[in-house]
């Protein structure tokens, strides 16, 4: 049989049922487009958390109370007194830790927040001027907090661009007063978009100065909920670390490090167990996709296998006339990979155009990879060989004197 008439034969055998043909890819097809916009999903998600994690500041260390155990940014279990990082410990690790480019200490929390008739429920943080190179915010209008208003506790706020959306839609925020747990502050600047979401959100914020959170706030001035702070470079995150953390087991007058009232997280790190989580999270969608795939190829050898008895007096007759084994094995295999490559393309393109549409319209971030649309296309190509081999074989070793017997 030469290449011509195999794939005539390949195209007379599938158009002969277009419906059946039709319905029999739309498995593989469902299957492809799934594992396509169920990785795209994993993978967009791993990018946008990676991308915000960066954008909180370079070379980033924090240091936050109580101790973390496993992925998470400033939480604490409960392990160590909320109140075990003080001001003090900041000083000391000013002051004796080298390689510090910039240090900032931190009172955060979320209230619910009125301007105007308005209210929004965001984090106010607590913050020194040094919070700006530290987690690399930028003013995009008016200013930030000073030294001036964090010695003289004066009550003036900074607010992030969706704060500034949700507080005072459209009016110029600067000059504006908001209320946060019964104080008044006077809204001096608007910080320029980073863009995020949840509670993460850098646009979604309220800096006031440090001494008014410790105050007017929480009512203590003797501790801070975090300390943030920027290494001189990406090689140094390490001594840093290592040595704030010798640094505050001393002072803690601990002697087990895995005592420790304390935690301290490097960015590195930080991305590097937020990749691990989102890594885990893709592999678990792009499965529960594969499934449909496995279903779409058990689709493949039910119609084949149908086909086969439909046309077992075609293949005694072929086989009486001198097609060989291999002939008829070729034939029904190139039938059903072709069912999957198609169905493989056109599901990767919906997969595509799906992933393409849920970004655009901003319901979930997705990122396309070539290395995921390759792999799809080639399981669905292996499907076509896996599921379309038992069906062949059967069709080649038939009896051609029983097949022409068949009715």
């Amino acid at each position: 049989m030469t290449t011509a008439d195999l794939i005539h034969e390949t195209f007379s055998a599938l158009t002969a049922n277009k419906v059946r043909t039709a319905l029999t890819m739309l498995g593989i097809v469902i299957g492809i487009s799934s594992v396509i916009v169920m990785v795209s999903i994993g993978q967009g998600a791993q990018a946008s958390i990676q991308s915000s994690i960066q954008s909180i500041g370079s070379n980033l260390i924090v240091v936050s109370p109580g101790a973390t155990r496993g992925f998470g940014y400033g939480v604490s279990t409960g392990r160590g007194a909320s109140h075990t990082l003080t001001t003090d410990d900041v000083t000391a690790i000013s002051s004796e830790v080298q390689n510090i480019a910039a240090i900032s200490p931190e009172i955060s929390s979320r209230y619910q927040v009125t301007a105007k008739g308005t209210n929004t429920n965001t984090t106010v943080t607590g913050v020194e001027p040094a919070y700006t190179s530290v987690h690399n915010v930028t003013v995009g209008d008016g200013l930030f907090i000073t030294d001036q208003d964090v010695s003289s506790r004066n009550k003036v706020a900074v607010i992030g661009p969706t704060t500034a959306t949700d507080l005072f839609g459209t009016n110029e925020p600067v000059g504006q007063t908001l209320v946060v747990n019964g104080l008044q502050f006077r809204v001096v600047g608007v910080t320029q978009t980073k863009g995020g979401s949840g509670f993460g959100n850098q646009d979604d914020q309220i800096y006031i100065p440090l001494t008014d959170a410790q105050i007017f706030l929480i009512g203590d001035s003797t501790y801070v909920t975090s300390l943030s702070l920027s290494a001189t470079d990406s090689t140094a995150m390490t001594q840093v670390q290592d040595d704030i953390t010798s640094l505050l087991l001393a002072r803690h007058k601990i002697s087990v490090a895995a005592n420790a009232d304390f935690n301290v997280l490097n960015q590195a790190s930080i991305v590097s167990a937020a990749s691990s989580v989102t890594g885990t999270f893709t592999i678990l969608l792009g499965a529960v996709a594969g499934i449909s795939l496995l279903v779409g190829g058990i689709g493949i050898m039910n119609m084949m296998l149908t086909t086969v008895t439909e046309r077992t007096r075609e293949i005694g007759l072929r086989k009486a006339i001198g097609a060989k084994r291999h002939d008829i094995n070729t034939q029904f295999l190139t039938e059903a990979v072709t069912l999957t490559v198609l169905g493989g393309a056109i599901g990767v393109a919906l997969g595509w155009l799906a992933a393409y549409v849920v970004s655009y319209l901003g319901i979930l971030q997705t990122s396309i990879s070539m290395s995921s649309v390759i792999l799809a296309f080639g399981v669905s190509a292996a499907i076509g060989i896996v599921f379309g081999y038992y069906p062949a074989r059967r069709a080649s070793r038939l009896n051609p004197i029983e097949a022409l017997r068949y009715e």
